[in-house]
């Protein structure tokens, strides 16, 4: 993404997509221009099958998780065609901003085709979105809040910065538990279908390309890793098994993650009292996606978090390192950071020499050309996420997000179904009442020149920058979640089955990339590499799966505990997890904690038989619902 012409080809795709399904959405059916279209769609076979079907646009008892029932639309039995099926049961909505089955079926159903290339380009600018409100904004606004809050490296390694790397997985697992027409299955598949990936592939790739360096990697740190994960697995498993969960079991199941950073703190705070005793000074553990090495061989762990004051090279830094917070993401990124090329270390491992957006040497026509095209993607954003980086800083910016983004709420607020029309106005007087008095307050105590010095007013923006980034995470992972499980109906695949892959293998690409780079880099990224493949999954099975089942259990209150809908092969992507994990348990030690081709074949080995025996079972099982 940081080549000038990809990236100017990539944002006209989006405008036409974007502009595509702007007119086809909702809105564009309020507007005059779009209402006779509409009308004729649904005219006379519409309306007519729907009075006899008795189906009715305001009702949703039946959604797009029962595939099985709405993957009947290409047959369309009684109907003339696949569009009047459509309109007569729009109850086959997955529930996104815009209107897929009703795209593809209706508005292109002359040219298929041409509405798959813009559903496949559709979703490759979600997951871009995705990578990229993580890299941005999210990630910057965490590094501000950790720095803020004053947290240790320990602190903000075992929390805040395996948030941030594992946003778009959680997120996509709350848009999919808590969304219509989606399913838990989809949930509970993308999350561990991206562990499975990471666990098996991205291991693999890495110990396959630096198998000749003979690397050998922190014992304690990898068994407790791992030891944490499986332990993750087998409760999970049991909840699954049960098939519902309560409140508390679902918050219990989240605390595991609050023990594993418990231990890790503990741990480190023993370590560094027994170096504290060294004549040479303390050595800092690294904390990377959750995972803090032990000082084996302090020699890494000294030159990866080399303090930036070189005349104290044996002080512990007081944070992490810039190029650590979005490693996972640099591919998603707009911007090269000052402080990372400054840095002898690169974000990925190597240096993108001229690659600045923003840079005068650029040639005029494409540094023209893109800020126009990046509007329809940055420009919603970056008026709604305040941004307090010195680089970035804008007082436009930043007073037309303190006014627009209680807006944004309110308009999300809106789009409720069944919403009392006062409390949507309510919302709307409470939004722009809001807005006007934070745009004035930031008009009034903010600098053209750089962001506010004092905490005092530097915190309100970190912290909206931290809580539109949810914002927009939710309003993304909503529509990608949408948007496969609509593609899941279209072509007849269990929506799980999507998640299992597309949606796991795009919120992966970040972690098989940055990991792999830094692994080849020099032997010091190696236990970055290692120790972020198995922390960041756990953390998203944790956390992801946790909040979702926290809130989906919260939603049905004290009552009655909440009922998973799952899929039995979810039973076989967690026994695969868990063999992946179980084989680098037994063949690190065995190798002496050096990741060799054994490892790295065995692990590809276990993923492409997952990987067979999955789409077989899809395969077979939509046969039969034929």
């Amino acid at each position: 993404m940081k080549n000038t012409p990809f990236r100017v080809l990539f944002n006209w795709v989006s405008i036409i997509v974007f502009f595509i399904f702007l007119y086809n959405s909702k809105f564009a059916d309020n507007l005059s221009f779009r209402s006779g279209v509409h009308h004729q769609i649904g005219g006379k076979h519409g309306r007519i099958t729907a009075e006899i079907h008795g189906a009715s646009p305001s009702t949703g008892n039946i959604t797009l998780a029962d595939y099985q029932f709405c993957s009947q639309i290409s047959n369309h039995k009684g109907y003339e065609n696949s569009c009047d099926y459509i309109v007569a049961h729009p109850e086959c909505n997955s529930g996104g901003y815009f209107n897929y089955m009703k795209f593809i079926y209706c508005d292109c159903k002359n040219f298929t085709y041409i509405g798959y290339i813009i559903l496949a380009s559709w979703l490759a600018i979600l997951f871009y979105l995705l990578g990229n409100t993580a890299a941005d904004y999210f990630c910057c606004s965490l590094e501000k809040l950790s720095e803020l809050l004053k947290m240790s490296p320990t602190v903000a390694g075992v929390t805040l910065l395996p948030f941030g790397n594992g946003a778009p997985d959680v997120f996509a697992s709350i848009a999919a538990f808590m969304g219509r027409g989606s399913g838990d299955d989809v949930g509970i598949n993308s999350v561990l279908g991206g562990a499975v990936f990471v666990v098996c592939v991205v291991v693999g790739v890495v110990s396959l390309f630096i198998a000749d360096k003979s690397v050998q990697i922190d014992k304690k740190c990898f068994v407790r890793d791992l030891c944490f994960f499986l332990f993750t697995i087998f409760c999970l498993t049991l909840i699954l098994i049960i098939g519902k969960v309560g409140i508390w079991g679902a918050i219990a199941f989240v605390s595991i993650y609050a023990v594993y950073g418990l231990y890790v703190a503990v741990t480190e705070i023993m370590n560094k009292k027994g170096r504290a005793s060294k004549s040479e000074g303390l050595t800092p553990l690294l904390p990377v996606v959750g995972s803090l090495f032990d000082d084996h061989d302090q020699s890494i762990n000294a030159s990866l978090l080399r303090p930036e004051n070189p005349d104290s090279p044996s002080e512990t830094p007081s944070k992490l390192p810039h190029w650590i917070w979005n490693t996972n993401f640099a591919i998603y990124s707009d911007y090269v950071k000052s402080s990372v090329q400054d840095n002898s270390r690169p974000l990925w491992g190597w240096n993108d020499d001229g690659l600045n957006m923003n840079d005068d040497n650029s040639p005029c026509s494409f540094s023209m050309l893109y800020s126009i095209l990046e509007i329809p993607l940055s420009i919603p954003r970056r008026l709604t996420i305040p941004v307090v980086e010195e680089e970035r800083w804008s007082k436009v910016y930043a007073i037309a997000s303190a006014f627009l983004a209680p807006v944004l709420l309110a308009v999300l607020w809106n789009t409720q179904e069944d919403l009392n029309p006062l409390s949507g106005k309510l919302a709307y007087f409470i939004a722009f009442f809001s807005g006007f008095t934070f745009s004035i307050l930031s008009f009034l105590y903010t600098n053209p020149e750089h962001p506010p010095r004092s905490s005092t007013f530097l915190f309100p923006f970190v912290f909206g920058g931290f809580f539109m980034s949810i914002i927009w995470f939710y309003i993304v992972a909503n529509e990608l979640v949408a948007l496969l499980v609509s593609l899941g109906t279209i072509f007849g695949v269990n929506p799980s089955m999507l998640a299992l892959t597309i949606l796991a293998w795009g919120n992966s690409m970040g972690d098989l990339m940055s990991n792999t780079a830094l692994a080849m880099h020099d032997n010091k990224g190696v236990q970055i590499a290692m120790s972020g493949s198995y922390a960041g999954p756990m953390f998203n099975t944790l956390i992801g799966l946790g909040i979702s089942l926290v809130l989906a259990a919260w939603s049905k209150g004290s009552s009655a505990p909440y009922v998973i809908e799952q899929d039995n092969a979810v039973f076989i992507t967690m026994g695969f997890l868990a063999a992946g994990l179980v084989w680098a348990l037994i063949v690190l030690p065995l190798s002496d904690m050096r990741p060799n081709r054994v490892l790295g074949i065995g692990l590809i080995i276990i993923y492409a038989v997952f990987l067979s025996l999955q789409i077989s079972i899809a395969v077979i099982s939509g046969s039969q619902s034929m």
